[in-house]
């Protein structure tokens, strides 16, 4: 583990601060250490000779309470930066999971994400209140209090110089050795999280099939293996700690030994030797605490080297050309020449719709068909036949080979949610109301709007109002469903010339309420919509212009 990753300095402004204050603040404290350590040789001298001290013990008593100040305000501006720098950095990787797009994050542990950036984050406490201030403390101080010690007396200052090596060594050793058990203590921990959230998300199946012990066992299996991990990585810290400490002991008592032999035989002065005994601690002090502190920061940097990974790979994208923006009306002007009130009422052609030719998605048989304006196309097929990946495909959720073009643009340089409306197997609601999760992504959502989507969905029942759970927790599997593609639907509306495609819409629905739902796709089509529906059931044969059938095989 580098002691300051540079790549913390480069997507986090908030830690180049940090750190020139630390190096301000380590400067003050050294020059308060060798201070502090002169007046109170001064005033043990003095007292001795039988001089008033007064003066020298007010001074020291400055210096003590200034040292803490500049101790407290180090830890301010640790905590500080730490919780800036946890802000910058995931805005960073949400922007940069944003970059990366779907199809990479369909690829990712996306819990084990959510630790990195939630609770990984959060631990930079430790690596900004207290690592890095020793850190910049050891690079300034060290050196210029050994100088000193060399300066009133070359012999110490010679021992201080051959024994400091030893602690950073140590460390190194030692620091090699955490570093292997605090990544397996990281990975089991983020294990244990998508374990949970698994297990969470499937209970009430677990528990129709009487699995529920078992995924509990093992979550605790999961959870003893964390706590063992733990346990390792606190006995690498305590065995850094004791090896830190009597390395520096017995630095120290070197230079004690020798003062006081110098000092019986009259080669040392004691106002010289006492100055060079307080400034010994000092010495190895910073460099003491580097090695204390390395264990508590270990977690928050193994974190942050898993955002540097996302935001690496971000930075090695080459950056799409968007020309897509935000109109008056509300909706996008993706460069198109027809304006967005012309689309429903002007001639289809194939540069207006949607155009596949030999869309390829890993081993799949490739897929073609063209989608326009005023024209329902169906795509059905046997399980595993492709439809759901090629719908993953134009959403920029997979990788594909192959030509996708919508209104004469591949739509691999464009954004989903610019010229695609979507509602998938998955339901996929949030927590809030039915008419937040409807307007999901329009910054100022429209009443009239979510409660007309909601009807063309065939949710007039439900109320928009209506405060929903976790995970849509509240609605039934069928008007969770329909919630769903009532936001397709909203997405749609406030753009029409974006395709609508719909996965599978009528899965758990009954057959009037499929009917229904049927009819008002239909209704949306004859008015220009151009619709992709992916379906199994028959009777979308029978709103469908076209059906595109596609095999397992090619």
């Amino acid at each position: 583990m580098k002691p300051v990753d540079p790549r913390l300095l480069r997507y986090a402004g908030a830690a180049r601060g940090f750190l020139a204050a630390s190096a301000l603040i380590g400067v003050v404290q050294t020059a308060v250490t060798i201070a502090f350590a002169w007046l109170l040789t001064d005033a043990v001298t003095g007292a001795l000779a039988g001089r008033n001290v007064t003066s020298s013990l007010l001074w020291l008593l400055a210096a003590a309470l200034l040292r803490g100040i500049l101790i407290a305000a180090s830890d301010a501006a640790g905590t500080r930066a730490a919780a800036k720098t946890g802000m910058q950095l995931r805005a960073a990787l949400i922007a940069a999971v944003g970059r990366l797009g779907p199809g990479w994050l369909g690829q990712r542990n996306q819990t084990a994400l959510a630790v990195t950036a939630g609770h990984g984050l959060e631990a930079l406490d430790a690596y900004f209140a207290r690592y890095i201030p020793q850190l910049v403390l050891t690079v300034i101080a060290t050196p210029v209090i050994v100088a000193v010690m060399w300066w009133q007396d070359w012999p110490s200052g010679l021992t201080a110089i051959i024994t400091l090596p030893l602690i950073p060594l140590f460390l190194i050793l030692i620091g090699i050795a955490t570093r292997t058990v605090q990544t397996r203590q990281w990975q089991t921990l983020q294990r244990l999280a998508v374990r949970f959230a698994d297990t969470v998300q499937g209970l009430s199946t677990l528990r129709l099939f009487g699995r529920e012990q078992r995924a509990a066992d093992r979550i605790e299996t999961t959870a003893d293996e964390y706590r063992r991990e733990t346990m390792k990585v606190l006995r690498f810290s305590f065995l850094s700690g004791f090896a830190m400490e009597l390395l520096a002991s017995l630095a120290v008592a070197l230079i004690a030994v020798a003062v006081g032999f110098r000092l019986l035989s009259g080669d040392l002065s004691l106002e010289v030797g006492l100055f060079v005994l307080l400034l010994a601690p000092e010495a190895f002090l910073p460099i003491r605490q580097v090695g204390v502190q390395f264990h508590a920061a270990a977690e928050g940097v193994a974190a942050t080297e898993d955002v540097f990974e996302v935001l690496d790979a971000a930075g090695s994208q080459p950056a799409l050309v968007h020309n897509s923006v935000r109109t008056s009306a509300g909706g996008w002007d993706s460069g198109l020449s027809a304006p967005v009130t012309a689309v429903l009422t002007e001639s289809c052609t194939d540069d207006r719709g949607l155009v596949v030719a030999d869309l390829r998605v890993r081993d799949l048989p490739p897929v073609s068909f063209t989608a326009e304006p005023g024209a329902i196309t169906l795509i059905e097929g046997p399980s595993g036949a492709g439809k759901s990946s090629l719908l993953a495909a134009l959403r920029g959720a997979t990788r594909f080979d192959g030509r996708a073009v919508f209104a004469g643009r591949d739509v691999r340089e464009l954004e989903p949610a610019a010229w695609l409306a979507w509602a998938g197997q998955q339901a996929g609601l949030l927590r809030g109301t039915v008419a937040e999760n409807v307007a999901l992504g329009d910054p100022e959502p429209d009443s009239l709007r979510v409660r007309s989507a909601l009807d063309a969905a065939c949710a007039d029942t439900i109320r928009p109002e209506q405060l929903l759970g976790v995970q849509g927790a509240g609605l039934s599997g069928g008007q969770a469903q329909r919630v769903a593609v009532a936001r397709a639907l909203y997405r749609h509306t406030s753009d029409p010339r974006r395709v609508l495609a719909l996965d599978e819409p009528s899965s758990a629905l009954d057959p009037d309420t499929e009917a229904r739902l049927w009819r008002s796709l239909r209704e949306r089509a004859d008015a220009g919509a151009t619709i992709l529906l992916v379906s199994h059931r028959r009777s979308a044969r029978h709103i469908a212009d076209q059906v595109v059938a596609l095999g397992v095989s090619a």
